[in-house]
Formats: structure tokens, C-alpha cells, sequence
């Protein structure tokens, strides 16, 4: 398979996929088929690629027959690759869940299709080398989101939806924002262009309000403080599987974007002297620390899963804000070669723990999402107050709660483990110890979090019941519970309990990929190379209001 068609397949298969839900509208059966089939398809693409991008491969398109950097382009290094395959795999464990838990009125109004688009536009995100794209991208994102926020129409649904929207919509007005003052700055939106001529400007000074824009405008699409607050007055409102996706990748992406972008516009952090990476490491401890605080006195499970959410995305970004600090303090100037070494393997050390931890979390954080709907079809919420006694019931739910659960809070050997142990050992050895502190202690409330689930659900006797009650309730966001539709949903968690405990068992394919993504990030050059033609014009002058190329 060529390179060209290859990274252009995530992004076609799932948008043909929704297509063609749109032709069988009237048929849930063929849209249940056409989702699942599509989404087998995306992770067979994605595999292909991850195999050519790890090997050293950056396969790269552009559309139209237009010269860089004016085209329309697509390209795949080992970090879009490793978030497109951790999109397929939540993209095939969501088809299946849903089979048994979307209500046949969600799939009527539109869920097959609007669940690939956004899976498509994820893709359209992780692959695109242009920075209109990754608005165009993001917008599409918003729209099949807002939408399967909505279906089924109840009070809760249609005020999360408003909520969520609204700082969706003032984060894409930050970034279109950016997106002109870009264009103004250097003259092109092409993520390699941007990059190679900052490099060869005398003074980047006038780019750091710039990246800052964009650092908001992308953090309030991540759920970093202090904007988080949309995502868990919205998160629990959803289907359980449309919850379980966006929990796995929505934030994710905004996170890809920061990473993208600076790592890209800023190499070596020498732009601002430090400022930003210094502020990321101040806002990833507030991010983890606030939301393992709300996560502590919630008392539903979607409720607490969505603040983790929130907190486990802060190590996300204290690993850039590491690597940030560790490179921009390589750059002093009198430093020993040996010490400059050290920090800058420091800095892709942390790098790679941030791939790592990425790659951990969104496995773990959709299938929590996902155990969490099977309790609410089975007892009718996610109270923890009104359930009790499911490790007796169920064992196997028990256990496919247990594992990810513990994966989140970081027990050895499973897979958040060893990406927070990345992470501590890159902020050790670049001198980092009071965010590696904070660190520490949010994974102990964490651990707090996930007992308290498990000793409220699984382990506690079922609460008496009271004379009021005289039925089982039912939750209006998931199909009522039959032999079939629980099958479903058990195969999927079962599924991504299994990538879990793989990851964590076999840890050094896991890292490897990890290390080859965080090489290439810590030096851009490559995906610069791949993205940019060689004779394409590099040389400006950074001036307010004036582009001299």
C-alpha cells in the first residue's frame, strides 16, 4: 500500500463510513454493521501505519496538486500514528458497546453517523499538517459532539450541551484567533513552514503572545485549568458509550495540539526564554491537584470518572512543561556539556512519558467509562449510595473495573505505572522535584477515588430497600439490560482490559514506540523535512503587521 494512500485511510474510511450510515438511515441494523466494519477497517489502517512511522517512514500527501506550502496535507509520524491507532482502538471497542448499550431512539437520530465523524475528524486532527485544517478538524469535532451530547433530549443532556458548547465555541474563537495572527506574523498556516521560518527569524519574541493563544485556546479543549469546568458538568449526562469515547479521546486531542504545536513553533523552548514551559508546569499541578479534588467528594461514578479526567490530563502536560524547562535550561548560557546533555535527555525522557501516559490513559479511561455503563444498565445509576454488593453478583464486572482502576492510579506492573514512572524519573533528573511532588501525592488520591468506587459498588452489601421503592429504576441514556446487549458490552471491556494489562506486561514495545514519537518530537526536523519541500521559502522577518518573506 502506498504511503499516500495509507495516511489519507483514517481519515476516509470513518467519513465514508458516516456517509454511508446516511444511506441506510433507515436502518439501524445495516448502520450497526457499517459502524462496526468501518471501525475494523480504521484499526487495520492504523496498525499499518504505527508499523511504517516506527520504523523511521513519515508517509505524507498533498492534496489538489497544490506546491507546499499551499497544498492540503496529511502526514504521519510516530506520534499522529500512535493517537490514530488509540483512536481505532476506542473507535472498534465503542461499535461493539454500543450494540448493546445505545437506545434504538439514539441510533434512529442519527448515532452511527455522527460517532464516525467524529471519529474521522479525531483522525483528520492527529494527521493534518496545516493549522486551518486542525481548526476545520476541531470544528467538526464540536458539531458531531454537541449532537451526541444532545441525543435523547432530557433537561440534564441539553444543559451540559450548553455548557460544553459555549467554552467549545470561545475556544475556537481563541484559536481562529491565533490562526490570523499566525498568518500575519509568517505568512503561511503549513505547521512546517511556520516552524522553519521562526527558525530563521532573528526575533521570535513577537510569536510568544502567539503560542500563549494558543496554548488557551487548545487547553480549554483538554480540560486544563482553570477551564476545565465544562467537562464534568457534561460528561455524565450521555450515553455511556458516547461518554466512554469522548472521555478516551476528546481532551486527548486538544492535548496532541499543544504538544504538536510547541514542540513545533518553539523547539528548544528558547522563544520565551522558559515563560510558557514555567507556566505549564504551574498549571499541569493545578490542573491534577483540582481535579482530584472534585473527583474526592463526588458520589457518582461518571461524576468522579469525569474529574479524573481532568487531573490525569495535568500529567499529560507536566510532562511537555518538563521537557519544556529541561530544554530551555540546556539552552543557559556557560552550562557543562555534560549537564546540558543530561537535561536535554531529561527533556526527551519526558517526552516520551508523555506519549507513554497518553497511550495508557485513553485505554484505561474510555473502559472505566464503558464498566460504569454496564453498572447503570444493571442497577439503574451510578449513585454509589444506591449500589452495592457487585463483586458477589458480578465478578466479572468487578474485575473489569479493578483492572483499569488500578492501572489509573498507578499500581505496579500495569500500564499507569510505568507511565507515571517515566514521568518521575524525567522530572527528577531535570531538577523538577515539587511538580514530581505533587505528582505523587494527586496518584495517592487518585488510589483514594478508585477504592472508594470499588468499596461503595462492588464491595459494600447492597443498601436495604426502601418502601418507596417498587421497581428497579431505569436510566434513560442506555438500552434496557438483556443476555445479548450485556455480551456487548462485556466483550468490549474485556477487550480494553486486555490492551491494559498488555501494555503494562509488555511495556517495552509500548515504550519504544513511545521513545521513537518523543525523539521525533524533541527534534522536529524530520516531520519539517517530510511536510515541507526542501527549496520551499524559509528566510522572514518577524514584524508587527508585516510579513517580509
Amino acid at each position: 500500500m502506498s504511503a499516500q494512500l495509507l495516511i489519507t485511510l483514517p481519515v476516509l474510511i470513518p467519513i465514508t463510513g458516516a456517509v454511508l450510515c446516511i444511506l441506510a438511515w433507515r436502518s439501524t441494523h445495516a448502520q450497526r454493521a457499517i459502524n462496526l466494519t468501518a471501525s475494523l477497517a480504521l484499526l487495520a489502517a492504523a496498525i499499518l501505519l504505527v508499523m511504517r512511522t516506527s520504523a523511521g517512514e513519515i508517509p505524507t500527501v498533498r492534496l489538489g496538486a497544490w506546491p507546499a506550502p499551499v497544498a492540503i496535507n496529511f502526514i504521519g509520524d510516530a506520534f499522529s500514528a500512535i493517537m490514530v491507532l488509540l483512536n481505532a482502538i476506542v473507535a472498534v471497542a465503542g461499535a461493539l458497546y454500543a450494540l448493546g448499550a445505545t437506545p434504538k431512539a439514539h441510533e434512529r437520530s442519527g448515532y452511527h453517523p455522527l460517532m464516525l465523524s467524529l471519529i474521522g475528524a479525531c483522525s483528520g486532527a492527529f494527521t493534518t499538517g496545516d493549522l486551518f485544517n486542525l481548526y476545520v478538524w476541531f470544528e467538526v469535532m464540536l458539531l458531531s459532539s454537541f449532537v451526541l451530547l444532545s441525543l435523547g433530549g432530557s433537561r440534564p443532556q441539553l444543559e451540559s450541551a450548553v455548557k460544553y458548547v459555549t467554552l467549545n465555541l470561545l475556544s475556537s474563537f481563541l484559536f481562529l484567533s491565533a490562526i490570523g495572527l499566525t498568518y500575519a506574523l509568517v505568512g503561511t498556516l503549513n505547521l512546517a513552514a511556520i516552524a522553519e521560518r521562526l527558525a530563521a527569524s532573528e526575533d521570535r519574541s513577537l510569536f510568544t503572545p502567539v503560542i500563549g493563544l494558543l496554548l488557551v485556546g487548545f487547553g480549554i479543549k483538554g480540560g486544563l485549568f482553570p477551564f476545565f469546568f465544562w467537562l464534568p458538568a457534561s460528561y455524565h449526562t450521555p450515553s455511556p458509550v458516547v461518554s466512554g469515547v469522548f472521555a478516551g479521546l476528546l481532551t486527548k486531542v486538544g492535548v496532541y495540539a499543544i504538544i504538536r504545536t510547541t514542540q513545533l513553533f518553539a523547539p528548544g523552548w528558547s522563544i520565551d526564554g522558559g515563560v510558557i514551559a514555567h507556566a505549564l508546569i504551574w498549571i499541569s499541578g493545578l490542573t491534577m491537584v483540582t481535579g482530584v479534588l472534585g473527583a474526592a467528594v463526588q458520589q457518582d461514578m461518571r461524576r468522579i470518572l469525569s474529574f479524573h479526567i481532568v487531573s490525569q490530563v495535568g500529567y499529560m502536560v507536566m510532562g511537555l512543561a518538563i521537557a519544556g524547562v529541561a530544554f530551555d535550561s540546556a539552552q543557559a548560557p556557560g552550562i557543562d556539556p555534560a549537564q546540558r546533555t543530561a537535561l536535554m535527555g531529561a527533556g526527551a525522557l519526558a517526552l516520551t512519558g508523555t506519549v507513554f501516559y497518553i497511550l495508557h490513559h485513553i485505554i484505561v479511561k474510555a473502559n472505566l467509562f464503558f464498566v460504569a455503563g454496564i453498572v447503570e444498565q444493571l442497577e439503574g445509576t451510578g449513585e454509589l449510595p444506591r449500589i452495592g454488593g457487585l463483586y458477589k453478583r458480578r465478578p466479572l464486572l468487578a474485575a473489569l473495573f479493578f483492572i483499569p482502576a488500578m492501572s489509573l492510579s498507578g499500581i505496579p506492573i500495569l500500564s499507569g505505572f510505568w507511565g507515571k514512572f517515566i514521568l518521575v524519573r524525567a522530572g527528577l533528573e531535570s531538577g523538577a522535584d515539587i511538580i514530581v511532588a505533587v505528582s505523587l501525592a494527586v496518584s495517592l488520591a487518585t488510589l483514594f477515588s478508585m477504592t472508594k468506587i470499588w468499596a461503595n459498588v462492588f464491595w459494600a452489601p447492597p443498601p436495604p430497600a426502601s418502601p418507596n421503592d417498587t421497581q428497579r429504576p431505569t436510566s434513560p441514556t442506555i438500552a434496557p439490560p438483556t443476555p445479548a446487549r450485556t455480551a456487548c458490552m462485556y466483550t468490549a471491556c474485556g477487550a480494553m482490559a486486555l490492551v491494559t494489562i498488555a501494555i503494562g506486561f509488555g511495556a517495552g514495545f509500548a515504550v519504544d514506540l513511545a521513545e521513537t514519537a518523543g525523539a521525533q518530537l524533541t527534534d522536529p526536523t524530520p516531520y519539517i523535512q517530510a511536510l515541507l519541500p526542501t527549496d520551499a521559502p524559509t528566510d522572514i522577518e518577524l514584524t508587527a503587521g508585516e510579513v517580509t518573506p
